[in-house]
């Protein structure tokens, strides 16, 4: 018997503790490789085309590695897009806090992807067929069960382990830290309507999931990173995976489409500017915003740049993201300095432009370049660039016929 327990103890692998850990870090990465390409861009928002054989590959893993169905998964990650930060949100920090999502993440999910309207609304286009009726989704903790056995047939002892392991960072990642801390703490490139953030020092471990704040603000781009210093290792992947044939890459986030000289902008100009939002609030406040309180705030010296740096995480949120504390700070910096209280104005003026309700195309336009006429009467600093700026977008080419 012991002859038998020391021959099998280790598996058929019979590898050595780091080919242990090796193999354990290679599955956790195959596993959040799987939800992100798969789940999460090819399925949830159409951004990439997977081959047939490389879906059905994700199927198999995933339902083995977590015990998810394609359905459900989508099915909350749109609710959670639809209904971010309200009381509807799935898994929303703000609502729940933060403590909850991070540790109950998986409770949370689970509790939603047994509703069936949420599955009935959310989950439509996802796959059909024999399998998931039949394996996937109706024996769907099945391929856990399945994924103990192996391993421990294939790793022996500490099959036990690296499964344990794999079930237990998955969800803590996946619904913890991308739901949860990813809608807390970290740093925003956009000004979205939303907690998202960014968190890109983790993006080994989550494959470019940690680009919450730029996905939020471009949901149906395959490409998560805005910056030369964010890397998004599921876009590598996609990138590798293209090359080989089995992955097409739909839609991508691009840079504004600029003419290179100030135009007086029509109805087809201003409709680029309210598609690229993002980019241009994103620009407003790094050309017209930060200069103003720099020269606003020069006089403290060294304690300048401490400042700015506050004031641009501070701006970043909307105002009813912030806490008490950093609402009365932002109230008291707005009221020391009148030019930013101008600038932000500006800026408030023009948000409101595209996001009033029931307004015609020639109001739309009429408003648009009132707005810039007085922008590039202020006198301030800046707003005359961020002007011709606006009036250089390119109109949006026409989409092309199916």
């Amino acid at each position: 018997m012991l002859d038998f327990l020391n021959t099998h103890l280790y598996g058929l692998a019979n590898l050595s503790f780091w080919g242990y850990v090796v193999v354990t870090l290679f599955c956790m990465h195959v596993t959040m490789m799987a939800i992100t390409l798969y789940f999460h861009r090819d399925q949830a928002h159409r951004s990439v085309d997977l081959h047939p054989a490389l879906r059905h590959f994700f199927r198999l893993w995933l339902w083995l590695h977590t015990g998810a169905p394609t359905r459900e998964w989508v099915a909350v990650h749109r609710k959670h897009h639809a209904r971010c930060e309200q009381p509807e949100d799935p898994h929303s920090p703000v609502i729940y806090g933060l403590k909850k999502v991070v540790l109950e993440g998986a409770e949370l999910y689970i509790k939603e992807a047994r509703k069936p309207e949420t599955l009935e609304k959310y989950g439509k286009g996802t796959p059909d067929d024999w399998l998931e009726r039949n394996v996937y989704s109706r024996y769907s903790y099945t391929g856990i069960g399945i994924l103990v056995v192996l391993n421990i047939v294939v790793f022996g002892a500490p099959g036990i382990i690296m499964t344990a392991v794999g079930l237990a960072t998955m969800p803590f990642f996946a619904a913890g830290i991308i739901n949860g801390v990813c809608h807390a703490k970290g740093y925003r490139n956009f000004e979205t309507n939303d907690a998202s953030t960014n968190l890109w020092r983790i993006g080994l471990f989550v494959a470019g999931e940690e680009l919450h704040n730029n996905h939020h603000a471009f949901p149906t781009s395959a490409r998560f990173s805005m910056r030369p210093d964010e890397v998004d290792m599921g876009w590598l992947h996609l990138k590798v995976l293209s090359w080989l044939g089995l992955a097409r890459i739909k839609r991508v986030a691009a840079q504004p489409d600029l003419t290179g000289e100030a135009r007086n902008p029509d109805l087809d100009a201003l409709r680029a500017v309210i598609v690229n939002r993002m980019h241009v609030l994103r620009h407003y406040a790094n050309s017209v915003t930060v200069p103003v309180l720099r020269r606003e705030v020069e006089h403290l010296g060294e304690n300048a740049n401490a400042v700015v740096n506050a004031a641009r995480r501070l701006l970043a949120w909307q105002p009813d993201m912030l806490d008490e504390s950093s609402r009365r700070h932002l109230a008291e910096l707005v009221a020391c300095h009148p030019t930013l209280k101008t600038v932000l104005e500006y800026r408030n003026g023009l948000k409101s432009i595209w996001e009033g309700a029931n307004r015609s195309n020639e109001r739309l336009l009429a408003d648009f370049r009132a707005w810039c006429a007085a922008a590039e009467a202020s006198g301030i600093h800046g707003l005359e660039d961020f002007v011709a700026y606006l009036k250089s977008f390119r109109a949006l080419p026409e989409p092309a016929s199916s």
